[in-house]
């Protein structure tokens, strides 16, 4: 959808470049990553965390 609306949006311009469908794909593997790794990290901080500091400081 975003390469469709890109595109579109762009055809009224006078000057034009084309979107590549490897830069969209990028675009949304990067921020993929970014969101996976971000969960990961804070999944694994809290498995890690002792329960037993968090109820004392409560």
């Amino acid at each position: 959808m975003a390469y469709y609306f890109m595109s579109d949006w762009l055809k009224n311009f006078q000057y034009r470049t084309n979107i590549s469908w490897w830069l969209i794909l990028s675009t949304c593997g990067g921020a993929l990553l970014i969101a996976l790794l971000t969960v990961s990290y804070q999944s694994i901080r809290a498995a890690l965390m002792n329960p037993v500091k968090s109820l004392r400081s409560e």
